[in-house]
């Protein structure tokens, strides 16, 4: 580990400012967020992880694996202990952990000046992978591996105990765990550390993802996961990356970039990195979930490559005891923008929620008229939220992709096309809708034009709309 230094401090902290400050400004997606949510509320109050699916009315009762149970709890144990604003804070130290990591990846690979920059750069383009999820707490863990395997390279070994702790949380937290074993096992093939000893420490941390409500199912769960077709034909994050928008515009300008980094730089990169850096690079390429994790190494690699065209600077005279009070300081800066502060000075113009997909008033006031909860047919965001603000008005599914099969899915793109809408409410003898008024426009205009159905409540984001009569 690097040894205590003020000014590598002031430049880590330089680093996190803005970073930190980002975290606290993006607004909640209810996608992901609210029906993990329940999970942990769930789980809390039951003492048990739920086995089968109580939110939505048309799998009720269905068996149902949340692998991700402890990153509800811990979502939950915050939001009960201090609203959305812990867990605004669990975002932010779960962000300032993982690029304080990196950073001194990156510092220890070429300068903290560098490092810094790098950082922020990468920082702010897989920012738009900071959701509140349960991927969010993956980060710092993937982080601690990558740290723990480079430090081993170099001879240290006693790191490697925090491996199996790290897949005993990972395990619990998101399906991304096996990311752990992709990196255990290319050092195995190509490191250069002791790999007997990296051998048994491998054979521990595979033990240790066994530590879990479903033990060793839960890699038959993953299995599931990965060819979940649900997921694959209408989860956009699992489909191959595309070069749209400034964020994805900075990595595959990055990516372009590397190629002749590599070729002029003095610096090479060892066997191992160039195994993570083709496996990584093929998983992100193949799939947008994965852009992010590679996207951490690809900062890595070219700082160590970067390094060799900058000369060493000599040491100047510091000022330890101003860098580490200005360093303090910097690290504390971002709680001006955490919500329940910020507010008192910017007032409410920055959302905390996604409004537009999270139905906060027209959520209200469902839960004033309970009787319209009746087989309710729901944007699968408004379904999302309505697990956790209104467990007991269950939708017709929400925005837990692999918890439908494909054909319900398709059934639901079709309805929201406005495609046999009136035929597929009949069937399923739907009496309530909650559309959204942004995500849905075509089918809120043909049920407004149609006599069946009666406009019950409206707001700008969205409207409830009740069957006239019996179908």
């Amino acid at each position: 580990m690097m040894k205590p230094n003020s000014g590598r401090f002031l430049w880590l902290a330089l680093t996190l400012l803005p970073l930190v400050s980002l975290s606290f400004l993006l607004a909640v997606s209810p996608q992901d967020f609210w029906w993990l949510l329940q999970v942990g509320r769930e789980t809390l109050q039951t003492g048990s992880v739920p086995l089968t699916d109580t939110i939505s009315w048309s799998q009720a009762g269905r068996p149902i694996i949340y692998q991700q149970w402890l990153a509800g709890v811990i979502f939950y144990s915050g939001y009960q202990l201090g609203g959305i604003t812990v867990v605004f804070l669990v975002r932010g130290l779960a962000i300032a952990f993982t690029y304080a990591l990196l950073w001194s990846l990156l510092a220890r690979a070429s300068t903290p000046i560098l490092a810094t920059v790098l950082t922020v750069v990468l920082g702010f383009s897989t920012a738009n992978n900071w959701s509140v999820r349960s991927q969010l707490l993956a980060y710092p863990l993937f982080a601690i591996s990558v740290a723990v395997l480079y430090a081993w390279q170099s001879g240290g070994k006693k790191q490697l105990w925090l491996l199996p702790l790290a897949a005993l949380l990972w395990v619990n937290l998101h399906g991304s765990f096996i990311l752990l074993f992709v990196l255990l096992a290319s050092a195995l093939l190509f490191g250069d550390g002791d790999k007997k000893f990296l051998f048994w420490v491998s054979a521990a941390t595979l033990l240790a993802t066994l530590i879990n409500p479903y033990g060793v199912k839960i890699w038959s769960y993953l299995t599931f996961m990965l060819q979940s077709p649900s997921d694959h034909l209408f989860a956009f994050e699992w489909a191959p990356p595309q070069n749209a928008g400034w964020q994805m515009n900075i990595f595959f300008a990055w990516l372009l970039v590397f190629a002749p980094l590599v070729a002029f730089a003095k610096n090479k990169l060892t066997k191992l990195e160039w195994l993570w850096f083709l496996g990584f690079g093929w998983l992100a390429l193949s799939g947008l979930r994965y852009v992010i994790w590679f996207h951490f190494l690809l900062a890595i690699f070219s700082a160590k490559l970067l390094a060799g065209f900058f000369k060493a600077t000599p040491p100047q005279k510091t000022f330890p005891a101003i860098n580490l009070a200005l360093g303090i300081f910097l690290l504390f800066l971002p709680l001006i923008f955490l919500t329940g502060f910020r507010e008192k000075w910017m007032g409410s113009s920055i959302p905390v929620y996604e409004t537009a997909i999270t139905p906060l008033r027209a959520t209200g006031w469902l839960i004033q008229h309970p009787e319209h909860c009746a087989t309710l047919w729901a944007d699968y965001a408004f379904g999302g939220y309505l697990a956790f603000a209104f467990p007991t008005c269950k939708p017709w599914m929400d925005s837990r992709f692999n918890a439908y099969p494909p054909e319900q899915w398709e059934a639901y793109v079709r309805v929201t096309n406005a495609e046999g809408w009136q035929n597929f409410f009949d069937e399923n003898r739907i009496q309530n809708l909650f559309l959204s008024s942004a995500a849905q426009p075509k089918l809120l205009q043909a049920v407004s034009q149609s006599s069946d159905w009666l406009q019950i409540y409206k707001d700008d984001d969205a409207v409830f709309f009740t069957r006239q009569e019996e179908p």
